[in-house]
């Protein structure tokens, strides 16, 4: 009997389906929730203005097939961040925000994971920082009052690639409503000692990441995804050791981008499959 919840990106599973028809593979395929996300696209953005009845949709697919949707993956705010040198970008970072936390509060979101980018296009400066810090302050609170969590992820850059990083803002936030969601493959990436990072922000953990990548390194800026399990730099076998030493039992997620493949079902069930063979040698289930 496991004893985590496994979840599955929305972004691993055939993209042109109904909700009802995504949680009932993922069901099948052997996995407990499902993960949306809300990305940069014009297509993802627009259901932060689904109507009640497209809301109503979601919570009853949810209801039906048992599979829950308890987290989203906001990386919008990558083409519109906080920190912008544009008013008007940073304006539609506000607004995202307040639809992203109104949408989880609807159809039963509880955390929010966060893109740990002040800019991703345009160059930082003191100002792109202080636009984060001014974004996260307002987010946090408008969180707080909806009770939903925000959780930011350990990045594919370096503004926020480890956990240690992460602990400054959470010291300057202060906020049981703001916390850590670590991607193992980016801390392992960056050449962090993962045990010691995730013993480090155990008690701020939301939820984990799963998936592999190659190590950024003098002549080599990392792989950050698409990285077959097995073929990149993370030692799972040492993370599900560490997490149980560690008495974790929050959930993961498969972080998969297989939508478009040819075989989507069956690389997720591999998957699956190769991460709870990776728990079993971690001792992590029986």
């Amino acid at each position: 009997m496991r004893k985590h919840k496994l979840g599955i990106y929305e972004k691993a599973l055939p993209k042109q389906l109904s909700w009802q028809d995504r949680l009932s593979i993922a069901k099948a395929c052997g996995f407990d929730f499902v993960e949306i996300s809300i990305d940069e696209t014009d297509e993802r953005l627009a259901r932060l203005d689904w109507s009640k009845a497209q809301r109503l949709e979601i919570v009853k697919a949810v209801l039906e097939t048992g599979i829950t949707i308890p987290s989203m993956c906001l990386s919008g705010h990558r083409r519109f961040p906080f920190g912008s040198h544009d008013q008007k970008v940073r304006s539609e970072a506000y607004v995202i925000m307040e639809k992203a936390i109104q949408l989880a509060s609807d159809i039963g979101i509880r955390t929010i994971q966060l893109a740990g980018y002040d800019v991703y296009y345009e160059q930082q400066d003191d100002s792109t920082l202080q636009g984060f810090i001014d974004g996260m302050q307002w987010a946090v609170e408008k969180a707080a009052a909806s009770q939903v969590m925000l959780a930011v992820e350990i990045m594919d850059t370096e503004f926020m690639n480890s956990i240690t990083k992460w602990k400054q803002w959470d010291k300057l936030l202060a906020s049981p409503w703001f916390t850590v969601y670590p991607d193992v493959g980016n801390l392992s990436a960056w050449g962090n000692d993962v045990s010691q990072e995730l013993e480090l922000g155990i008690d701020r953990i939301a939820a984990i990441h799963l998936k592999d990548t190659y190590a950024v390194t003098e002549t080599c800026k990392g792989q950050f995804r698409d990285v077959p399990f097995g073929e990149g730099c993370v030692d799972f076998v040492n993370v599900f050791r560490t997490l149980q030493k560690l008495n974790y039992r929050g959930a993961f997620l498969i972080e998969m981008w297989t939508e478009k493949s040819e075989e989507p079902i069956a690389e997720i069930i591999n998957a699956r499959r190769w991460i709870e063979q990776k728990m079993k040698e971690g001792e992590f289930v029986c």
